[in-house]
């Protein structure tokens, strides 16, 4: 059976050994999961597909997620070729979504970021989606939402959306921080609103920092890869 190297910082590689964790079965189901999201990518015709079929075939987006795929096959319509640009002004015109206050955080307003051009010859809206889910699965998320498109478009190096938000000043590390503050005021809103209803809460700092704690371990491993 072909072997494959997992690099883990030493602080968790230590939990994992005292804790006995299942390491080979655990990577194992998440790289099946990451492959089944890709070549699900690969795969679909997104200007082809109603919003069922792209429920039954990217079952891990979320519902915001498919809108904004199917905001952009409309918007490649009648050419048929889904570009970055697309997805972009997808995400931007659902309107509703996370990755939007990600941008609003870096000081990006939506609404001002001008139209991506074409991509270069040989770039496709899929390298983006597929940066989607491996970010997604970095940072330990079982689900692909708008964030993760956005992280997915500053992480294509060659996307014509990816050279336009990275000019704007959506740096990939600053993009990543944003997305987790972003998130973790999500779970403290929704935390809150249990309380409400006589459930239990926790604060928004701890969560905060175990998600930009998760952020620093991942962006050490890039480091120690470059």
């Amino acid at each position: 059976m072909p072997k494959i190297n997992v690099y883990l910082p030493d602080e968790l590689a230590e939990a994992v050994r005292e804790a006995g964790v299942p390491v080979s079965a655990i990577c194992q189901r998440a790289l099946e999961q990451a492959v089944r999201r890709v070549t699900a990518i690969r795969e679909t015709v997104l200007g082809d597909l109603d919003d069922a079929t792209l429920a039954t075939r990217l079952p891990g987006f979320t519902a915001r997620a498919r809108t904004v795929l199917r905001l952009a096959a409309e918007r490649a319509t009648p050419s048929g070729t889904i570009g970055t640009g697309h997805l972009l002004a997808g995400l931007v015109e659902e309107g509703s979504n996370l990755a939007l206050h990600v941008l609003r955080a870096l000081e990006i307003d939506p609404a001002a970021i001008p139209a991506a051009g074409p991509d270069p010859d040989g770039v496709t809206v899929a390298g983006a989606l597929e940066l989607a889910v491996t970010e997604a699965t970095a940072l330990g998320h079982n689900y692909v939402g708008c964030e993760h498109l956005l992280l997915g478009l500053v992480a294509d190096p060659d996307g014509a959306a990816g050279q336009v938000l990275r000019s704007l000043g959506a740096e990939m590390r600053l993009t990543r921080r944003a997305v987790a503050a972003a998130l973790a005021g999500y779970v403290h809103l929704q935390a809150n609103t249990n309380l409400q209803a006589n459930t239990a809460t926790q604060p928004q700092g701890p969560a905060l920092a175990a998600l930009l704690e998760r952020i620093e371990r991942l962006e050490r491993r890039l480091d120690e890869r470059a």
